[in-house]
């Protein structure tokens, strides 16, 4: 259901509270909030594209920060995994629902009606958005807060419990004798702004198991998962985080 201009507003503000700041720069705040389906290609409108750019790399310095403090004897090949565990799209949506996001954004009729307001994708490029528009509005400190509020209190529960997919897979592979498992991209569906990829992944003499996904990678490690839990190697609450 689409909300009007007061209940965005509202939901804008319990956003800020969520985040410990109040934008000094309300255009920066509300451009966080737009995402590409409002814009339309318009030149006048600015939706969170390139804050999003920002805010990811943002993420990836407070994320890689933290684990080098808090785990001092890691390799990097250890480092590695939990980083992508912290920063993947969904760990970034749980973020923004957890902020109350989705009701404060700008979205077209059209992704109103998908339900675009708790889509991981969308939810997850604008969480990224919003460490990005707390970057250039108050610093690296606001960033911080935003970051601690989420990412701190659940850091160990996500740094363990969501191992990568794809680098699970193919070290168990090679343990079978299988090789390195190879990835092919079978399709793309949607707008340049919304894009669909399917992915499949093979594995020696296996059968293959396709995946869809925003981005590619996230299409390749949901491919591996699935197999990675239909050859047994992996169970779903595994999966899932829960074991």
């Amino acid at each position: 259901m689409a909300r009007n201009g007061k209940e965005r507003r509202e939901a804008a503000r319990k956003v800020e509270a969520a985040l410990g700041h109040e934008f000094e720069r309300r255009d920066l705040f509300e451009r966080a909030l737009t995402h590409a389906s409002v814009t339309g290609g318009k030149a006048d409108v600015r939706d969170l594209e390139r804050l999003e750019f920002l805010g990811d790399r943002v993420l990836g310095l407070l994320t890689a920060e933290e684990l080098w403090r808090r785990y001092p004897q890691m390799s990097e090949g250890e480092l590695a995994p939990r980083l992508n565990a912290l920063v993947r799209k969904e760990t970034c949506a749980e973020a923004a629902r957890a902020w109350g996001l989705g009701p404060a954004l700008r979205l077209s009729p059209g992704e109103e009606r998908n339900g675009g307001r708790d889509r991981t994708a969308i939810l997850g490029d604008a969480c990224e958005a919003l460490l990005g528009a707390l970057y250039v509005d108050g610093g690296l400190d606001a960033a911080r807060t935003a970051y601690d509020g989420y990412w701190l209190k659940n850091f160990d529960e996500i740094a363990g419990g969501h191992e990568d997919a794809k680098t699970a897979l193919q070290e168990w592979a090679q343990d079978k004798g299988f090789g390195t498992p190879s990835y092919a991209d079978i399709d793309r569906k949607g707008p340049d702004h919304a894009p669909l990829f399917t992915v499949e992944v093979r594995v020696g003499k296996l059968s293959p198991e396709q995946a869809q996904g925003s981005a590619k990678r996230a299409a390749q490690t949901e491919a591996a998962l699935k197999l990675l839990i239909r050859e047994g190697v992996w169970t779903k609450e595994r999966a899932d985080g829960r074991g």
